[in-house]
């Protein structure tokens, strides 16, 4: 295990099978974290900065605030479809990711960023059609000097992200997917869309309130 705690770069966990992460491409957000138990989502701070939904494999990065040595070297590791997911230690006023990083993630193909930090320069980041979420957008830069760790487990968002865990971040959010539980997730979700479709049904046929409203506050003895 190359460096020493808190100074490390591990390898990545088996990757999820590629066919698998393509299941998650355009599904919502809300629909996986819903089949999850309603768990599993990054808090509303982590915000899309570029307008570009997220699916891919985390590759984690701790970093200490105000310093991204460790995100270069994780843009140097990850491989094409990955996402970078950020934990920086609750530092939101310097920027640990910006378009000329950018420019390599893209060349890369990556599948996007996620940072519980800031960001900057996301006009340019647009203009890559790049996913990128974050807490904060600043002008503000950071140094290169460590410490910090890559794929290590790591908080986001207020949420557990493992190295090779799927992401799925839209408008409305990120859900994390356990890599080892990716399969299962699916059929939630598809079980979860399908129930949706039904209610659908119901109201273009006039059904406009679930008719389990009242039988449920009846229960409760809020109505006779």
């Amino acid at each position: 295990m190359p460096g020493k705690l808190g100074f490390r770069v591990l390898p990545s966990p088996p990757r999820v099978a590629d066919a698998v992460i393509a299941r998650f491409r355009g599904m919502a957000s809300a629909n996986v974290a819903d089949a999850m138990g309603r768990f599993n989502f990054m808090d509303p701070g982590i915000r899309s900065r570029s307008g570009f939904p997220l699916c891919g494999p985390a590759v984690t990065v701790l970093c200490r605030p105000a310093d991204n040595l460790m995100v270069h070297k994780a843009l140097d590791v990850a491989q094409p479809g990955d996402a970078i997911v950020v934990n920086t230690v609750g530092s939101t006023t310097t920027a640990v990711f910006g378009d000329l990083m950018c420019r390599t993630a893209a060349a890369k193909k990556l599948g996007g960023i996620v940072v519980d930090g800031a960001i900057r320069d996301v006009e340019g980041i647009a203009a890559l059609h790049f996913p990128a979420f974050s807490r904060s957008v600043t002008s503000g830069s950071c140094d290169k000097d460590g410490p910090g760790e890559v794929n290590v487990p790591i908080a986001c968002g207020g949420t557990v992200v493992m190295p090779g865990d799927i992401l799925v971040g839209d408008d409305d959010g990120i859900a994390v997917v356990p890599g080892a539980h990716a399969e299962e997730v699916l059929r939630l979700v598809d079980e979860l869309i399908e129930r949706e479709r039904k209610r659908v049904a119901e109201i273009d046929k006039g059904m406009l309130i679930r008719g389990d409203v009242d039988e449920l506050l009846r229960k409760k003895g809020v109505i006779a």
